[in-house]
């Protein structure tokens, strides 16, 4: 039998662990209802005015995140699974606001695990079209994490 699967060149991917003082159902809340993603997604001064997600398989989401600056980025995509609390997977795609490609299409998985009264947290992100991209990334997930730990904190 052959085997066609694809090696994910490992240059061009994601893989960021966090531990969050919260409890694992917390934690998915913040991660998937709109009135807490606007409070901490993306980086340190960015802004999320818009946020629209059908939390299903095959369900859409869109975000527009807003830099300091007032440059516009449209996350957007498509999930592809939800098993709460543990686990969510859907496709990630961002755009500038003339349409343009930022990033291109990648799958985006978030895993969390209990872990001694906290939740871990990891997220696996690829594949990227460029190791840049994927450090951009990387730069923008760490800086949201800790976003994400402040909202945690205030839940």
């Amino acid at each position: 039998m052959e085997n066609n699967t694809a090696v994910e060149p490992a240059e061009r991917i994601l893989t960021i662990t966090r531990v969050f003082d919260a409890p694992r159902a917390l934690v998915f809340k913040v991660w998937t209802q709109p009135e807490h993603l606007a409070h901490w997604w993306g980086p340190s001064g960015f802004s999320l005015p818009t946020c629209q997600i059908d939390l299903r398989p095959g369900g859409a989401y869109r975000f527009q995140m807003r830099s300091p600056t007032g440059d516009i980025a449209w996350w957007h995509g498509v999930v592809r699974e939800i098993v709460e609390p543990e686990r969510i997977v859907w496709t990630c795609a961002v755009d500038r606001a003339d349409g343009t490609s930022i990033s291109g299409e990648t799958t985006l998985t978030v895993t969390l695990e209990e872990y001694s009264g906290k939740t871990r947290l990891t997220l696996h992100q690829g594949v990227f079209e460029s190791a840049a991209i994927r450090d951009d990334h990387s730069n923008g997930w760490n800086s949201a994490f800790d976003r994400l730990a402040e909202r945690l904190a205030s839940a």
